[in-house]
C-alpha cells in the first residue's frame, strides 16, 4: 500500500476526516518519506494532522517540541480519545510519571510524545533519544510554534535557538518545523536558525474567512465593548488589553456586567494562571481578560470573538492574536478599539526595548503598517493579506465592506495639520494640535502663545472627532512619527515635505459618525430546523456531561461541528457513524451506542 494511501485511510479511520485539504496530503507524503519541511498554515486550517499522521506511518516514536505546557495534556488527551497512543514530558510530571513515560517510549509503545524545548535539550533527554535513535525508533522531530525562533518575534523562546542540534545530533530523522505566521523575514530566520535550509516550504493561504475583522475608533472602549458584546452572552471570547491592571479590571467589570471573565498575565501566580486557563478550556462561554502571555497555540476550537481593547504592536501580532477565533471554522468576530494614545504606547515601547537601531526601525515599520490596517479605506481583508503577499478581491466580511467609508480630498486639511505641528516645533500631542487648529485658547496653547501663529483657527471647519482622524490617518500614511520621548508629541516625517509643497495629494476617509450600540437580538450561528437545533443542544448537554466525568475539555469528546452533523444527519447504525465529520474508529467504540440511543430517543 501507498504512502499516500496509508496517509487518507488513517485520516478517515483514527480521525474522521473523508478527505485532505490544502497541502495536507502533499506535506504528509514528503515528511513521511523522510523530508524536512517548514508549514505555515493558518490557525485552524489542520497543522497538527501534518505531523501526527506520518507519526503514525512512520516506525518508532515521534517527538513533539511544544513551548506549551499548560495545553500538552489536552493535547494528549485528545489523541488518546482517536485511539492514538500518546504522552508529554515536562515539569508537571514526578519522577515516577516521567519514568514510566521515559519506559514507554523505550517500549514502543508510544506513537507521539509531547517536550518542552528545555526538557528536550537536558542531557537525560538527548541520551534517551540517541538510545532511541540507534534502536532505529525516532520516527520524526516536530517544532510547532517555530516562530519562537525568531529573536525579534512576539513570541520569542531562547531555548527555541538551540533546537538546531537536531539536525546535526540526527541528521536522518525528519524535521517538520510549523506556525500559523511569520512574515518574509521571520520565514527566513526560521529556516536559517533550525538549519532547515534544504527543506520544503509549503505555504497556505493566510485567509480566515470565517472571521469577520471590525476596528473602530476609541471612544470610552468599556461602553463600545459592551456593544460589541451584546447578545453574545455565553460565547467563549478573548479581550487582549496592554497591561496588567487593565486586564484584571475589565475582567471584574465584564464579570460585573453579567459576561463571566478570568484574567490571564504574567504577574499572576503560577497556580491561579493555570487555573484560569484551565476552565477557559474545559469550561463554555467563558471570557478571558489577557495580555498578550495568554493564548499561543490555544487549542479551544469555538472561541466566537477576539476583541483588543488596546492596539497590538504589528500585524503579525494581530493576525495571529485574532487567529485563536473560529478554528473551527464557525463564524467569528475580531473586533478592535484604537486610538493615537495607542500608538504613542506602543511607540514607546519599541524606544525603550533593549533591540540595536536597525530592529528598532523594523519595529516601527510594522506599528506603521498595522495603523495603515487600522485607517485604509479598503477591505480589512485585502490589506491584512497584502502585507503577507497575498492578492484577493474584497472580502464583504468586514465592517470596511459592509459600510464603506466616504472619502474627501484631505490635502488642504494634511497640510494645516502639518503645519500646525512644525510651528508649534513639534513637541506637542493631538490634543493641543487640535486647540491650536480650531482656535481654542485653551491655557497651553496661551502659554506658549500659540495663539499667535498663522495656524491657530485655521481648522474650525472640522471638529475634534474630525481633527484627530486626520491625524490618524497622517501616521499611518507615514507622513508623522509618534515620539514618546516628548511625551507622545507629533513630528514631521521626510514624507511629509511634498505634502506641505503641494506635490502630492491625500485622500483621507471620513470619521466614522458615532452611533451608540444597539441592543441585538442573541447571535445564532445555526441554521439547524427547531427539531434538529433541539437535537443538537442535547447532544451538547451529553458531550458537557461526558467531558466533566473525563476531566477533559468538551471539545476533545467531540467538536460542534461533529454534533451538528449528528443533529442534521441522524445516523442510525455504527456504518452511518463512520460518514460523519469528526467520528473515527475509537470515538466509534467509545461513544456510539450512546450517540445512537440519544439520537433515536429524539425521534
Amino acid at each position: 500500500m501507498s504512502t499516500a494511501t496509508n496517509a487518507l485511510a488513517a485520516l478517515r479511520d483514527v480521525f474522521g476526516y473523508p478527505a485532505f485539504r490544502g497541502a495536507q496530503a502533499e506535506i504528509i507524503d514528503h515528511v513521511s518519506r523522510g523530508g524536512d519541511a517548514l508549514v505555515l498554515m493558518p490557525t485552524g486550517g489542520g497543522k497538527s494532522l501534518c505531523y501526527q499522521i506520518p507519526a503514525l506511518l512512520r516506525p518508532g516514536c515521534a517527538v513533539v517540541v511544544s513551548p506549551l505546557i499548560a495545553l500538552m495534556q489536552d493535547q494528549v488527551d485528545a489523541l488518546t480519545q482517536l485511539g492514538v497512543k500518546a504522552a508529554c514530558l515536562n515539569s508537571t510530571l514526578d519522577w515516577r510519571e516521567a519514568q514510566a513515560v521515559e519506559q514507554a517510549i523505550f517500549n514502543g509503545t508510544l506513537d507521539l510524545v509531547y517536550i518542552a524545548p528545555e526538557r528536550l535539550l537536558l542531557d537525560r533527554t538527548l541520551a534517551m533519544l540517541d538510545a532511541l535513535n540507534e534502536a532505529g525508533k525516532l520516527a520524526l522531530f516536530a517544532i510547532d510554534e517555530a516562530h519562537c525562533v525568531s529573536q525579534w518575534g512576539h513570541d520569542f523562546r531562547p531555548e527555541y535557538l538551540q533546537l538546531c542540534a537536531l539536525h546535526e545530533r540526527y541528521p536522518d530523522v525528519p524535521r517538520i518545523a510549523l506556525t500559523a505566521t511569520a512574515d518574509q523575514a521571520t520565514r527566513s530566520e526560521i529556516l536559517i536558525r533550525l538549519g532547515l535550509s534544504e527543506a520544503r516550504v509549503f505555504l497556505s493561504s493566510f485567509d480566515r474567512p470565517n472571521i469577520r475583522y471590525t476596528v473602530v475608533e476609541k471612544d470610552n472602549a468599556k461602553k463600545q465593548l459592551l456593544g460589541f458584546l451584546a447578545g453574545r452572552k455565553g460565547q467563549a471570547g478573548i479581550v487582549y488589553c496592554l497591561s496588567r491592571k487593565k486586564v484584571e479590571e475589565t475582567a471584574e467589570w465584564l464579570s460585573a456586567q453579567g459576561y463571566p471573565a478570568l484574567p490571564y498575565h504574567a504577574g499572576l501566580p503560577a497556580a491561579e494562571r493555570a487555573a484560569n486557563q484551565r476552565r477557559f478550556l474545559r469550561e463554555e462561554g467563558l471570557i478571558m481578560c489577557a495580555t498578550i502571555a495568554f493564548g499561543m497555540g490555544i487549542d479551544k476550537p469555538d472561541v466566537r470573538f477576539v476583541a483588543h481593547l488596546d492596539l497590538p504592536k504589528s500585524i503579525e501580532a494581530y493576525y495571529q492574536e485574532t487567529g485563536r477565533a473560529g478554528r473551527d471554522g464557525e463564524p467569528s468576530e475580531a473586533w478592535m478599539a484604537y486610538g493615537m494614545q495607542d500608538v504613542a504606547l506602543q511607540h514607546a515601547r519599541i524606544a525603550e526595548s533593549g533591540a540595536g537601531e536597525g530592529q528598532k526601525i523594523l519595529e516601527s515599520q510594522r506599528l506603521t503598517a498595522l495603523l495603515a490596517y487600522c485607517e485604509a479605506p479598503r477591505c480589512r481583508r485585502q490589506v491584512l493579506l497584502d502585507y503577507f503577499g497575498e492578492e484577493r478581491e474584497a472580502c464583504g466580511n468586514c465592517d470596511v465592506c459592509s459600510e464603506p467609508p466616504e472619502l474627501w480630498d484631505g490635502t488642504l486639511a494634511a497640510q494645516k495639520a502639518l503645519s500646525a505641528i512644525f510651528r508649534t516645533g513639534m513637541r506637542f500631542g493631538v490634543s493641543h494640535l487640535t486647540d491650536v487648529l480650531r482656535g481654542k485658547t485653551s491655557d497651553k496653547v496661551k502659554q506658549w502663545n500659540h495663539d499667535k501663529l498663522p495656524t491657530f483657527g485655521v481648522g474650525s471647519d472640522l471638529d475634534d472627532h474630525g481633527w484627530k482622524s486626520v491625524f490618524r490617518q497622517l501616521a499611518a500614511a507615514g507622513l508623522v512619527h509618534v515620539d514618546m520621548a516628548e511625551h507622545g508629541a507629533l513630528q514631521l516625517t521626510e514624507a511629509a515635505r511634498r505634502v506641505l509643497k503641494g506635490e502630492q495629494k491625500v485622500e483621507l476617509r471620513r470619521p466614522a459618525k458615532r452611533k451608540s450600540p444597539q441592543p441585538r437580538a442573541s447571535i445564532v450561528y445555526s441554521d439547524l430546523a427547531p427539531a434538529d437545533e433541539a437535537l443538537f443542544q442535547l447532544l451538547r448537554s451529553w458531550r458537557s456531561d461526558t467531558a466533566k466525568e473525563q476531566a477533559v475539555p468538551a471539545y476533545v469528546i467531540l467538536h460542534d461541528k461533529t454534533l451538528r452533523e449528528l443533529a442534521e444527519v441522524r445516523p442510525v447504525s455504527h456504518g452511518l457513524l463512520a460518514g460523519i465529520t469528526g467520528m473515527g474508529s475509537a470515538k466509534i467504540e467509545h461513544y456510539g451506542e450512546e450517540l445512537l440511543a440519544l439520537i433515536r430517543d429524539a425521534g
